[in-house]
């Protein structure tokens, strides 16, 4: 059993494999949490302290009893209003503009399997065995229920939370807050890691100290954006890569999202997760009710790397669906950054048969395919082939290509419409505008009202079209600017983070549709790159582009801050031309493809340009990870270097999960003349076991490997009679087998 219930000390107990996740039915009726963290199987709330803390209110049936505040109490789900003055979980606005409410405990059920939520993405389980705990909470003044699911999955040491808010009453009330879910925790130093950024630079490693105050991270932008990642770890103040105590908290949901962590006056800290607060006025008639997103949790005693492991396998097996889940994906190429919109039939037709005489096994048509598309300022929402720029239609291109033996794809922006096109002509009301002011633009777009499903419907269709006549294999799906002027020309309702996240499930709608149609199609989720990397765009699309930034160096940093959370099988990652164009940097063609092979590598170039040198190069790269795809996207993964601290080199392996063979990556960073030793140390190699180095046939001792490390490989120079240190930006893969 998974759940576990004492009706003697009424404590409610979530059993992993390795982790004990408990709350309790605590002093008039209030629902605490007592505990999360390894196995326990007694009360954890002797742990709570119960004293007059003087400004911290108490409830009017404590009556004289002033140590009950729920100020001061670890709780479950805390609400604003009941005299709680730290961060909240739901707060209600009633008819009067009064905001109040007090949950109580009401019951629990448990049922077997694990919960799904229509219309949002959820962890899903198909071997595993599961359980779901519902907990129902009552206000103590009205009717609004708040239901609360934990999904428990042992084997993958993870519980899945989520809330939903009924109206039971008569009233019209007003959600100003329903959040996924709550931490509290009694005591402990703690610092909140999260992955901040900007558009080019996502996700750099953030870890802050969290003291008595609250820290605030998240997105206003309507999408999880490039800004914030809304995946977070809490971290005991002596937590590091392979020790240490933290808790993982990845929130399903595409949409403007908000963490809030905060430590009280008296030792405590809390983390609030799930749809940003800020301006979300939810309105629930009588008898509707508000679904919260799903909020993903794991604790590992053991660092960073532990609790990355859960998240990689939760992700890759029960969060990303469909037949690419546990494929190698093509190798492929993109045009971009080869040609951007500047192109026609035969210049794709050019790179497509270089690509395929040096083995790339898919060809991907981006932006400028459709309608007036040859900038950025027109097109865009009309899904119609141009013919007459790629001098053929897209089936006769798409049969083309592949009979150069190669797969095809194409780009589409389903979300988003240019004023000059037929689409905004026709259906003006379709954009959001706000009636009688300018609307914001952005990359000269406006945004398509997807909280209407004919608009889904109808974009859906004309893209459908497409695909049917091409037999697309693949779809990536870009969305390049963050939501304003919410408005919806069907409603009278405008509750801004109504709409918003009504967009959001129509986004998932579409989504959804797309792979109910082709089921086979390979999907690769982007918004301006990395601008909605999350788990709940995951379960849709296995892939996602990882940034704009396709600059080895950078994409080192920005890969690194995205391994925390989410498996490198995910991550978009492709070889590009140098100078980089982004940021103008010269990097070894070698280097970009080791770089490229920590995601689902591919090519953004046209390789008739590269030298012949590097022709022969490429094929090699190819074939170097289709051998090691398995244990590039299976293997245990290991940070062996802080990228964000050591400025000297960059290393990081994959490691068979039964130990027998291991990917050592290196990328020099930096380097002087007859520079100091450098050692890499390895990790997650059998203790005891012998390695040996593939290419050179040297022996390892597992223990020295993970206790010294490697050392930093030399380079025998063209033109030289000597080995010399390795150069800026020089990169080794060293493959080790266990003898």
């Amino acid at each position: 059993m998974s759940v576990i219930y004492n009706p003697t000390d009424q404590t409610i107990t979530l059993n992993t494999k390795n982790t004990s996740y408990q709350m309790k039915v605590g002093p008039l009726g209030y629902l605490v949490h007592t505990y999360y963290g390894p196995h326990i199987d007694t009360d954890a709330s002797y742990c709570m302290v119960f004293r007059d803390r003087g400004f911290s209110p108490n409830p009017y049936d404590a009556k004289l009893d002033r140590t009950i505040s729920p100020d001061t109490m670890p709780m479950e789900y805390p609400c604003d209003g009941s005299g709680d003055y730290r961060a909240t979980a739901v707060s209600i606005k009633r008819p009067n503009g009064v905001v109040k409410c007090d949950f109580r405990y009401d019951g629990h059920s448990v049922v077997p399997g694990k919960y799904s939520l229509p219309g949002l993405p959820a962890v899903y389980v198909e071997n595993e065995e599961a359980e779901t705990l519902v907990v129902t909470l009552k206000d103590k003044y009205s009717d609004i229920e708040v239901i609360l699911q934990y999904g428990i999955i042992p084997e993958l040491d993870v519980i899945t939370r989520t809330a939903k808010i009924q109206n039971n009453t008569e009233e019209n009330i007003i959600l100003n807050n329903a959040a996924s879910g709550c931490i509290d925790m009694m005591s402990g130093e703690w610092d909140l890691v999260h992955f901040y950024g900007r558009h080019a630079g996502e996700r750099a490693f953030g870890r802050t100290e969290i003291g008595q105050r609250e820290i605030l991270v998240g997105s206003r932008r309507g999408t999880s954006s490039h800004h914030e990642n809304p995946f977070v770890i809490l971290a005991e103040r002596d937590t590091a890569e392979m020790h240490g105590a933290c808790i993982g908290m990845s929130l399903l949901y595409s949409g403007a999202f908000s963490c809030n962590a905060g430590g009280d006056a008296f030792g405590g800290v809390r983390a609030v997760m799930g749809i940003q607060p800020e301006h979300f006025d939810y309105p629930l008639a009588p008898g509707e009710s508000f679904q919260a997103p799903e909020l993903a949790l794991a604790y590992s005693a053991d660092g960073f790397t532990k609790l990355s492991h859960i998240f990689h396998k939760l992700i890759a097996n029960n969060i990303c669906r469909g037949p690419w889940k546990n494929k190698r994906r093509p190798v492929l190429i993109n045009n971009w950054e080869a040609t951007q919109m500047n192109f026609d039939g035969e210049k794709i037709l050019s790179i497509a048969r270089k690509a395929a005489d040096l083995g790339v096994e898919m060809m991907v048509l981006d932006d400028g395919w459709f309608g007036a598309r040859n900038d950025d300022y027109a097109g865009l929402g009309d899904w119609v082939v141009n013919t007459e720029k790629l001098g053929c239609t897209m089936g006769e291109l798409a049969d083309q290509i592949r009979a150069m033996g190669m797969k095809f794809g194409i780009w589409i922006e389903p979300e988003m419409v240019n004023e000059d096109s037929d689409l905004f002509r026709e259906h003006p009301e379709w954009a959001m505008r706000v009636p009688g002011t300018d609307p914001v633009i952005a990359r000269n777009q406006l945004v398509l009202d997807y909280s209407r499903k004919d608009v889904v419907d109808y974009v859906f269709d004309q893209i459908a079209k497409v695909l049917d006549e091409c037999k697309a294999d693949y779809v990536k799906m870009d969305m390049n600017r963050p939501l304003s002027d919410m408005y919806t020309a069907v409603s009278d309702c405008q509750s801004r983070g109504k709409l918003q996240y009504e967009y959001v499930l129509g986004v998932y709608r579409f989504m959804e549709k797309l792979l109910e149609r082709y089921p086979d199609l390979l999907f690769e989720g982007c918004s301006g790159g990395g601008g909605r990397f999350d788990a709940g765009m995951l379960y849709y699309s296995p892939q996602i582009w990882c940034s704009d930034n396709t600059d080895a160096i950078d994409r080192i940093r920005i890969q690194y801050g995205t391994s925390f959370g989410y498996p490198i099988r995910t991550m978009g990652a492709h070889v590009s031309a140098v100078p980089n164009y982004d940021t103008w940097r010269k990097t070894p063609l070698h280097t970009r493809a080791v770089v490229a092979m920590e995601g689902t590598f591919g090519y953004e170039l046209d390789l008739n340009l590269i030298s012949d040198e590097e022709k022969k190069e490429v094929p090699e790269q190819i074939e170097t990870f289709k051998k090691y795809w398995n244990l590039l996207h299976n293997g245990l993964y290991y940070r062996l270097t802080d990228v964000m601290k050591n400025h000297q080199e960059a290393a990081w392996m994959m490691v068979a999960e039964d130990g027998s063979e291991a990917l050592v990556n290196i990328v020099k960073l930096n380097t002087t003349g007859n520079c100091p030793n450098r050692y890499i140390r390895c990790a997650g190699l059998t203790p005891g076991a012998t390695y040996i180095n593939e290419a050179t046939g040297d022996i390892y001792s597992a223990n020295a490997l993970m206790t010294i490390g490697i050392p930093m490989p030399r380079v025998m120079r063209p033109g030289t009679f000597w080995w010399s240190n390795a150069g800026e930006y020089d990169a080794f893969q060293i493959h080790l087998c266990r003898v």
